[in-house]
């Protein structure tokens, strides 16, 4: 592993890891399932062909319960994907008890009011990717491909980047995470299912590779009044199809690390230009309010 790349593996007692260092790149978009279904089919086909077609293995039925993601399966998939109203999908790629590929999405039918959806629920899709990718086929490639699954999603935002990929549903895992999350500001903790529940167009803050579209790309000024707020060598601003852009926070992706002083001051200066339409306090992913939102400040304090 690189030494750019902290080598974070923690596993239970039966030896499948429960967190480990990876990428991630998820897309949050305020739009219902209904609008969202002939892009995302388009996205996660892209995934497939980068990924090869047996990296993810199975997919969740409805009941929870996980099954083999054989021919059958993802006629299954598909059919659950192209559903008219909503879909609610994931799927999983695990090898040697390590889950290193992972796709989730779900689409909402944010075109029928209901007492029980909340007014900044957002639909959103969500891809991990081993980390080992970035040394096997270099930081372009990868950028690239997040280009490319972004490419169909009209995103309001979304983030890739390095991350802490971990199986935040099982208990004591949201606390383990900690002692990573403080010490390397540039990995996030994707738990994009309790994100979207609040984000509505809002953003999460800086990562590698930042997705901006609106309404808070055209509230920055559009692409050249958000460049003219970006000085940190290597930070670029790329416009994307759409109204909707890419600020990209150097060749590769750094995770930084308290311990060392490296603070990463090119995310701290995007996190201050995008701290007023940054989602703070929606999300509680470590389980403990006043930690979550010293780790959502961690670029800001």
């Amino acid at each position: 592993m690189s030494e750019r790349i902290p080598n974070v593996r923690v596993r239970a007692q039966n030896g499948f890891v429960l967190i480990r260092d990876g990428l991630s790149v998820s897309f949050f978009i305020k739009r219902p399932h209904s609008e969202l279904r002939t892009g995302l089919m388009h996205s996660l086909e892209a995934y497939r062909r980068a990924m090869g077609p047996a990296a993810l293995k199975s997919y969740a039925d409805m009941e929870g319960e996980w099954q083999r993601l054989d021919e059958e399966g993802w006629e299954h998939t598909r059919r659950e994907l192209l559903h008219p109203r909503c879909a609610n999908v994931q799927l999983v790629g695990i090898s040697h008890g390590e889950e290193l590929y992972h796709f989730e999405y779900q689409g909402r039918p944010l075109d029928e009011p209901s007492p029980h959806t909340h007014p900044d629920e957002a639909s959103f899709v969500s891809y991990w990717l081993p980390s080992e990718i970035l040394e096997e086929r270099g930081p372009q490639w990868v950028r690239e491909l997040m280009l490319e699954l972004a490419a169909p999603l009209p995103f309001n935002s979304g983030n890739g980047g390095l991350s802490l990929n971990s199986a935040l549903d099982l208990v004591g895992v949201r606390r383990a995470v900690r002692k990573y999350c403080f010490r390397y500001p540039g990995m996030d903790v994707p738990d994009p299912g309790i994100t979207a529940m609040s984000i509505g167009t809002r953003v999460r803050g800086p990562s590698w590779l930042t997705f901006l579209g609106q309404p808070v790309l055209g509230e920055l000024g559009g692409v050249s009044g958000l460049r003219s707020r970006l000085h940190t060598p290597g930070t670029t601003v790329q416009e994307l199809e759409g109204d909707r852009a890419v600020v990209t926070l150097g060749a590769w992706p750094e995770a930084g690390d308290t311990e060392q002083g490296q603070d990463l001051p090119a995310y701290r200066e995007l996190a201050r230009v995008l701290e007023p339409w940054t989602l703070l306090g929606g999300e509680n992913i470590l389980n403990d309010p006043e930690e979550t939102r010293r780790w959502e400040r961690r670029f800001l304090d």
